[in-house]
């Protein structure tokens, strides 16, 4: 793989910081995960130039990388403490789990998209992030055996909190997921599983996000 990370691209990055500052990120170990890692090695090289601007672009496979405010609003979210055990469904890109690597995650992550996962399975691993497990199956059922789970985030719209990520999840632990219906517009919910099952719930605006579909894609 080769990429190229220019004195420019750090100065651009250096500005997409400041915008999250200003819009209310202010966890700095956050914003110095999107310091360090170069988003436009994430990113096809048509859309590359404008890695650094806030905003979402295609994919592999009809999927999106999240606008920058996404990802570090759901990171945010997570409450991340140091070594937290953390499941993400939907891998995509791979950069919202390398931003979750570098605030010190131990990242679980799904891809339901075969050549989807491959490729960034290959990528996270050329990049220096080959902690990252990253795992090929149905988000729905989660990664049982990789489980409990302290934090675990949904890059996807959902139309439902699925059941078998909550009993994934340990008491007192966290799900960030945007959950709304067919229109494509979801709410940024955080859930809290309580020690007696029941759960807590959290609402932080609205969001739009490619849908969150069971199965796999051979």
């Amino acid at each position: 793989m080769i990429v190229v990370d220019t004195h420019r691209h750090r100065g651009l990055r250096q500005q997409l910081v400041k915008e999250l500052k200003t819009k209310g990120i202010r966890d700095e170990r956050i914003l110095d995960a999107f310091m360090q890692i170069p988003r436009h090695f994430f990113l096809e090289k048509t859309f590359a130039e404008w890695a650094y601007k806030d905003v979402a672009f295609p994919i592999d496979a009809d999927q999106t990388i999240s606008q920058p405010f996404t990802v570090a609003m759901q990171t945010s979210l997570l409450n991340i403490k140091k070594g937290d055990k953390v499941l993400e469904i939907g891998t995509g890109s791979g950069f919202q789990a390398s931003v979750l690597y570098h605030i010190g995650a131990k990242v679980y992550t799904i891809e339901r998209q075969k050549k989807l996962f491959e490729k960034t399975e290959k990528f996270l691993h050329d990049l220096g992030f080959g902690n990252v497990r990253t795992l090929f199956g149905d988000g729905y059922e989660g990664a049982p055996r990789f489980a409990p789970f302290d934090k675990i985030i949904i890059t996807a719209g959902a139309v439902e909190i699925p059941k078998k990520l909550i009993d994934q999840l340990k008491p007192n632990g966290l799900m960030v997921i945007p959950l709304g219906d067919e229109s494509g517009v979801q709410k940024m919910l955080r859930i809290t599983k309580n020690e007696d099952g029941s759960l807590t719930r959290e609402n932080f605006g609205n969001y739009r996000f490619v849908p969150f579909l069971k199965g796999v894609n051979i």
